[in-house]
């Protein structure tokens, strides 16, 4: 018997066949500064401010010896460039005293690292190195696997813990990408558009 999950992502990869991560990025060390910049900012923003930033401070070395005045006028827009700010320099610098220069493919070295939580670490574990670490839970992930009943929580660690449970191992990476495509074209948060829902028929949320 095929259960409601596999169904849902059946129907999810065939919506998205194109999914992927969002930010842009070359390597590990580019996605892990890319993710930092993205609290409280959307992709779209952070991909206008990287070029930038990674042409200035192209590898952990440069980041670490920058002047955070500096680097707070190229990140600005982001919001709460300041913290930003400290946090990069500091995790640049830690990169540099404990791994060399590069970013480390484990999470509990990740977690570490200044201005790096949990879903930083997941985002880079996963798209960078292809670890299947945990699973990404920002706004649109948490939305809607509530509204799929794949969760009840609304603490992120409570809806990653039900996601790992429910969803195969190896579809924890794609899961996200999924999800917020999902939430960008279909289940909008204000205005879902439940008549064009491939999941319309497996949500117990769907307003037809």
């Amino acid at each position: 018997m095929v259960r409601p999950v596999e169904t849902i992502l059946r129907a999810l990869e065939k919506a998205y066949p194109q999914a992927h991560c969002a930010l842009a990025h070359d390597n590990p060390f580019e996605l892990l500064v890319a993710t930092v910049l993205s609290a409280q900012c959307t992709d779209k923003r952070v991909n206008q401010v990287t070029p930038l930033l990674f042409a200035r401070y192209p590898e952990a070395a440069s980041l670490a010896q920058a002047r955070q005045s500096e680097l707070e006028k190229i990140i600005y827009s982001t919001g709460f460039y300041r913290n930003k700010a400290k946090h990069l320099i500091a995790m640049a610098k830690a990169l540099m005293a404990l791994y060399g220069g590069q970013v480390p493919a484990d999470m509990k070295a990740l977690v570490a690292l200044p201005g790096v939580g949990r879903k930083t670490a997941n985002v880079v574990l996963g798209n960078a190195f292809g670890i299947a670490g945990g699973v990404v839970v920002d706004t649109h992930v948490g939305r809607i696997a509530r509204l799929l009943g794949l969760t009840k929580a609304q603490m992120v660690e409570k809806v990653e813990a039900d996601l790992i449970r429910c969803v195969p191992r190896s579809k924890w990476i794609l899961l996200p990408h999924l999800l917020i495509e999902h939430g960008r074209q279909i289940c909008v948060a204000r205005r879902p558009r439940c008549g064009q829902c491939v999941l319309a028929t497996n949500c117990p949320s769907c307003l037809i």
